[in-house]
């Protein structure tokens, strides 16, 4: 089965800037419409082991996926009989934190490296989220602005236990301390969700970079003003954060829905497996 283009339907931007602050952008970045793929990675580590270890991801994720693409589309069917965007997005990401986890042992320079992750597959009018760390997925749709991803971090898990509350983490000294990395340890745990998409959405990618220095308001603000001009809304956003400060490297894509991209009538599909459990409640 040939792969399907989704251009028609989706439109990406893309911007990621060292900021104000530090000399090197350690983020990386792939938006690839075609394909319906967007992913954002925060490298960590010393030296440049952070910016190694980000462009991995990037670069071993987009290619394996759109190789395992090729010749079987994201919503038909795995073995397992979830998505095979799903499955694929889970086999692949396993084997990126391994090859950065055996760089990181093999090469001293490299040593402790790590990254976030936030990937984004668009299929079937549905879209898939794998996540790990602290860079976000968030949704616009209609006025609502919503965080999609939940951070894997010591902030949340502060958050989630009552000691503090979201707007005192803003200002917290425990800012990028996060829980979980691609790359760090031999395996990692990835959270997987999938979700709805509806014509008119606005979905947001961006490192921490881009929400520690501009409040969720904000963010629904510049959204709603600029989305008409993807490009333009993506430099906004960057240019907002380094305003008000650029303390990290800071990092968008932005990913528009303009119209319906169901899979080809026959497909025997994921939407089609939804349609047989929804008749059996």
């Amino acid at each position: 089965m040939a792969l399907i283009d989704l251009s028609a339907a989706i439109e990406m931007a893309a911007c990621s800037d060292p900021g104000q602050v530090r000399p090197l952008n350690e983020d990386s970045v792939l938006a690839n419409n075609v394909l319906g793929l967007a992913i954002l990675a925060d490298g960590m580590g010393g030296y440049n082991a952070g910016e190694v270890a980000s462009s991995m991801a990037t670069t071993v994720l987009g290619s394996e996926l759109a190789h395992m693409f090729e010749t079987r589309a994201p919503g038909e069917l795995a073995a397992s009989g979830q998505a095979w965007a799903r499955q694929a997005l889970s086999d692949v990401v396993a084997r990126t934190n391994a090859a950065i986890h055996q760089a990181a042992q093999s090469q001293s320079e490299y040593t402790g490296m790590g990254t976030t992750l936030v990937a984004a597959q668009f299929y079937d009018d549905h879209l898939v989220v794998a996540h790990i760390g602290d860079s976000r997925l968030y949704r616009l749709r209609g006025e609502e602005l919503r965080q999609l991803t939940r951070d894997h971090s010591l902030l949340q898990e502060q958050i989630d236990a009552g000691m503090i509350t979201s707007e005192q983490a803003r200002f917290s000294l425990n800012k990028n301390l996060v829980t979980r990395a691609l790359g760090v340890d031999p395996t990692v745990d990835l959270e997987l969700n999938e979700y709805d998409v509806l014509p008119g959405d606005v979905y947001l990618l961006c490192s921490d970079g881009l929400n520690d220095m501009m409040a969720d308001e904000e963010i629904a603000l510049t959204l709603l003003a600029l989305s008409v001009n993807l490009p333009l809304c993506a430099m906004q956003l960057v240019q907002q954060a380094n305003d008000n400060g650029g303390r990290d490297n800071v990092s968008v894509i932005l990913v528009k829905i303009k119209e319906a991209y169901p899979a080809p009538r026959g497909s025997r599909g994921a939407g089609w497996w939804r349609r047989v459990q929804s008749w059996f409640g």
